[in-house]
């Protein structure tokens, strides 16, 4: 039996600039403040929480990924706000999707994706 909801939770070093990055830039809602930590809605069910802390390092081999049918529209938004795209946007054969990668403000990184296969349930 599935959960009611997933959260990941990411260390951040300045939750100010974090709640900008991911509500001003990336269009995340903030569905509950904590004080030091703020949880966005990403998708049905999907949530995406940052908590203040005095020691951040990104975990290695972990990316958040971020689905969406537009992968161009948020390479440009992305550049025109100044985020370095690691790499893409372009085509993965291996894994059937179309992405790009990119960091937050704590180097934690990110991906956008759209998947190629029109059964891919994303909820939109």
């Amino acid at each position: 039996m599935p959960f009611d909801a997933q959260i990941t939770f990411l260390p951040v070093a300045d939750l100010a600039v974090s709640r900008s990055f991911y509500e001003d830039l990336l269009g995340l809602e903030v569905v509950t403040d904590q004080g030091s930590c703020l949880i966005f809605a990403a998708g049905p069910g999907a949530y995406l929480g940052v908590c203040e802390r005095d020691a951040v390092s990104p975990s290695e081999g972990v990316i958040i990924t971020l689905v969406d049918d537009d992968v161009d529209h948020w390479s440009h938004r992305l550049e025109e706000a100044g985020v370095q795209i690691v790499s893409g946007p372009d085509h993965s054969d291996t894994y059937g999707i179309y992405h790009l990668f990119f960091h937050d403000p704590d180097g934690h990184l990110l991906e956008i994706q759209r998947f190629d296969d029109p059964k891919w349930a994303s909820g939109s």
